[in-house]
């Protein structure tokens, strides 16, 4: 009867401690939900620069230039009121494979959220920095 009863109890505490981690996964996910939500409602359109300068009100486009992992990265950046709207690679020497990629990713993420705070692409460091920095220049120039 002991036997019978401690495997019960035993049962009975895995149920529970599977079940709290069922209910754990599902409040960080909706954690991260409403963090995600109350951020757009809080900043939307926001543009921001890991420096905290200021953007270009005006509809213009600014050239930019920082070192990637293979060399110059020169970018064009379009302006319209204070957000910004395009970006071009005029000049690059990154591989296509990997940096071109990169870059196509970083570009749709700056486009998207408006700022170039944005986490370096694994396995592209250096190039994502470089047109992230490039993007930033462009941004400051007068």
């Amino acid at each position: 009867m002991k036997k019978k009863l401690k495997t019960l109890m035993q049962n009975a505490t895995l149920r529970h401690i599977e079940y709290m981690k069922y209910i754990m996964s599902r409040m960080l996910l909706m954690l991260t939900a409403v963090t995600g939500l109350v951020l757009t409602a809080v900043f939307p359109g926001c543009t921001s620069l890991k420096n905290g300068a200021e953007t270009h009100d005006e509809s213009a486009f600014y050239d930019g230039a920082a070192m990637g992992y293979r060399g110059m990265i020169h970018v064009r950046v379009g302006f319209e009121q204070g957000t910004i709207t395009e970006i071009t690679v005029v000049e690059s020497r990154e591989d296509q494979a990997i940096g071109g990629a990169a870059i196509e990713e970083l570009t749709d993420l700056v486009l998207m959220y408006n700022t170039t705070e944005i986490d370096a692409v694994s396995g592209a460091t250096e190039t994502s920095k470089g047109f992230l920095e490039a993007i930033e220049n462009a941004i400051m120039s007068p």
